[in-house]
C-alpha cells in the first residue's frame, strides 16, 4: 500500500480515522483528534493501517436532491 501525507488511514484493527502527516520505510506518523479537541501524533507501522476510501456518495446525493427540487 502506497500512503502519502494527507491520506485518510484506520488501524486495522478499528477505531477512529487517522490523516498521515509523514511516511519514513515502513513508520507512518499519523495526527487525529481527539473528543475534546486535542490534537494528538503517533508513529504507527506500516503493517497495521488501511487506508480509508473517500466515499463520493454523499455528493452524489446531494445533487440529486437538488434535482428532485
Amino acid at each position: 500500500m502506497e500512503l502519502k501525507a494527507g491520506d485518510v488511514v484506520m488501524l486495522k484493527s478499528g477505531g477512529q480515522p487517522l490523516t498521515v502527516a509523514e511516511i519514513k520505510a515502513e513508520e507512518v506518523l499519523c495526527v487525529w483528534m481527539g473528543m475534546e479537541g486535542d490534537l494528538f501524533r503517533e508513529t504507527l507501522p506500516l503493517a497495521t493501517l488501511a487506508r480509508v476510501e473517500e466515499e463520493d456518495d454523499e455528493d452524489e446525493d446531494e445533487d440529486e436532491d437538488e434535482d428532485d427540487e
